[in-house]
């Protein structure tokens, strides 16, 4: 199994293209939700941004290796961030901007090219 194959692929990538239900990226496309990491890019099983938890929050936190901004894409709309995972965020002293997903992933893109510590946690659209 390769790491495309376990839904992970490790590296720091910009989002392509996103839409018809997924995002493309490091010279491939994935269906579905995704984590973007300074690490790697990992499938995550949200289809809503009422599946966002503390332990997706305290799994983005512990695989970075330390963020300023985390850009969270609620999807087709914006929806807030619960205020307790926002907390967890400002607790570990990082930022969060939450708007939807394609301002998202242009923002994401943005920071990176920025070289910015950044990481997305990115609703599929």
């Amino acid at each position: 199994m390769t790491a495309r194959d376990s839904g992970y692929v490790p590296g720091r990538h910009k989002i392509d293209d996103y839409g018809g239900g997924g995002f493309r990226f490091a010279d491939m496309s994935h269906r579905g939700s995704i984590l973007a990491l300074p690490s790697g890019v990992r499938a995550v099983p949200l289809t809503a941004a009422a599946d966002i938890d503390e332990a997706m929050i305290d799994h983005a936190l512990s695989e970075s290796g330390g963020l300023d901004v985390f850009v969270v894409g609620t999807g087709q709309d914006l929806l807030p961030l619960a205020e307790g995972l926002r907390a967890r965020l400002r607790a570990a002293g990082v930022g969060c901007e939450t708007m939807a997903t394609g301002a998202a992933v242009r923002t994401y893109n943005l920071l990176v090219g920025e070289d910015r510590r950044v990481g997305a946690l990115l609703i599929a659209v």
